[in-house]
């Protein structure tokens, strides 16, 4: 028993020293592993570096003239959401200017504004919002409701006040319920530190699944799986070459995913609440677990583009199932069990807690059984898969030969 475990440790380390030369030797598979790794989070986070869509140009209508709209067009233009750019004189010309892209919204003062407000009637304002682009809708919308809530606050006050109120009984009437927001995790509310964590974790598990196809590709174009002899390596060979090969990809990511998380992730200013090093540890299973996927995977792929053309197939559905584009919970039942296919699906939420939320490890228990469960499967999994592959190459190499 002794000599077998020295004889299989021996064989683990050199698959391992084998593999990360492999690596290193293939231009393609160096693009994968460390540049893209790297360089693509960076270039895709730099479009949303700016966190929020703010000055957004819109046009205002004034068909009243008075004192009270023109305060309201100063009050759109000083919120952080607006910018109004022009003031046409009629719907059609600001219709014509959203065509053209000048702007991105409007808003109509219709006449007599100012003298239904001291009627105290209501006075109704129009918005239109580029509902195509949802980002900017919303900025719009709330640029123009916080405007109109604070004109209807002050008018309602001034109007208080006009019939012998105090200040602070016409501020109790208007704001019956004083509500206080306190925006935990993301106090930018911004689009980057939403969607770009997650996004990173994609990237990791996806990148490393087309450079172990790639590199099974080309051996599989070369032969190099076959061995001399009609013999195929047994089980226990199979164990071997799956753990050392899995073991140099996770030692790779471990060097690579430290820019990526850390470096990468402080220069975004994403909120840290929590240590690096739970993550760090959660990365290990992480990593084992879509190696053991992608060796299994990569075994059947015949030719290095057939790696490129599968995964760039599935990044669509993974970005979808994994819950970044759309929240998990929401997904149907059957769409839940899919995404756990793949591991960036624990993985995503135990970062988010663990980074984002400042959560220990006892809050990602869920998540470490998933990703034990997922390695396990895709070990087994790795281990027949590279064996069958192997058989049936020996097969249509002796079948060519004779």
């Amino acid at each position: 028993m002794k000599k077998i475990l020295k004889n299989s440790l021996s064989n683990i380390s050199g698959i391992f020293v084998s593999e990360i030369r492999e690596s290193f030797m293939d231009a393609g598979t160096v693009l994968i592993f460390i540049v893209a790794v790297i360089l693509y989070p960076m270039l895709y986070s730099i479009g949303y570096i700016n966190q929020t869509i703010k000055e957004i140009p819109v046009a205002v209508i004034d068909q009243d003239h008075s004192a009270l709209s023109r305060q309201y067009s100063r009050m759109l233009d000083a919120t952080e959401q607006l910018k109004v750019s022009c003031k046409p004189g009629s719907l059609k010309e600001a219709e014509a200017l959203f065509y053209q892209g000048a702007i991105h919204g409007v808003v109509l003062i219709p006449e007599n504004f100012e003298k239904e407000i001291l009627s105290r009637r209501q006075a109704d304002v129009t918005v239109y919002c580029d509902a195509g682009k949802f980002f900017v809708y919303k900025q719009v919308y709330t640029g123009a409701a916080f405007a109109t809530g604070t004109l209807n606050a002050g008018a309602e006050i001034k109007s208080l006040l006009a019939r012998g109120s105090s200040w602070n009984e016409a501020l109790n009437r208007v704001e019956g319920l004083n509500a206080q927001f306190f925006e935990l995790y993301n106090p930018s509310s911004g689009y980057c530190t939403f969607i770009v964590p997650g996004i990173l974790i994609i990237v990791i598990q996806q990148s490393l699944l087309v450079g172990i196809g790639l590199l099974f590709g080309k051996n599989n174009e070369r032969r190099k799986f076959i061995v001399d002899g009609e013999s195929v390596p047994s089980v226990t060979h199979n164990l071997d070459t799956v753990l050392g090969k899995a073991t140099a990809y996770v030692v790779l990511y471990l060097f690579t995913t430290l820019v990526t998380l850390v470096l990468l992730y402080h220069w975004l200013s994403f909120p840290e609440k929590g240590s690096f090093w739970p993550v760090y540890l959660m990365l290990i299973p992480f990593l084992y677990a879509v190696s053991f996927l992608g060796i299994a995977i990569g075994s059947w792929f015949k030719k290095r583009v057939h790696a490129l053309m599968f995964i760039v197939f599935i990044s669509p559905m993974v970005f979808f199932l994994t819950g970044v584009a759309w929240p998990f919970e929401s997904l149907p039942p059957l769409m839940k069990m899919l995404a756990y296919v793949f591991p960036s699906t624990p993985v995503i939420p135990a970062f988010i807690k663990l980074r984002l939320v400042g959560g220990g490890i006892h809050s990602i228990t869920h998540e470490w059984i998933v990703l034990i469960i997922q390695a396990s499967t895709y070990f087994i999994l790795a281990v027949f898969s590279y064996r069958f592959a192997m058989k049936t190459n020996k097969h249509a190499e002796l079948a060519k030969a004779a």
